[in-house]
């Protein structure tokens, strides 16, 4: 089920909701659950505190920087769930 709220980023408002594709995203926003091609589901940044960035729309390809480091162009037109993953502090701890 899709909810939207309006969250503001800088100047003016874009439309949140639970999955969107990156044409209605502004530049700099904070992905994970993202499809490589329409309709097959989420395949990136969906391990625990794994977060994507949207950093640039050309034409009709995005470009994302993955928590790995790299830099790779997804069609706009693939879904994407906007906010990190949870579980963050899932790392392993030292005790001694």
């Amino acid at each position: 089920m899709l909810w939207k709220k309006l969250v503001q980023f800088g100047k003016g408002f874009f439309e949140k909701k639970e999955e969107s594709t990156s044409t209605d995203m502004p530049l700099g926003t904070a992905i994970h659950n993202i499809e490589i091609t329409r309709g097959r589901g989420g395949q990136l940044a969906r391990a625990a505190g794994a977060v994507a960035k949207l950093i640039a729309k050309e034409g009709k390809l995005a470009t994302l920087r993955l928590p790995s480091g790299e830099v790779r162009l997804v069609s706009q037109n693939c879904l994407a769930t906007v906010g990190q993953v949870g579980n963050v502090g899932c790392e392993p701890k030292k005790f001694g």
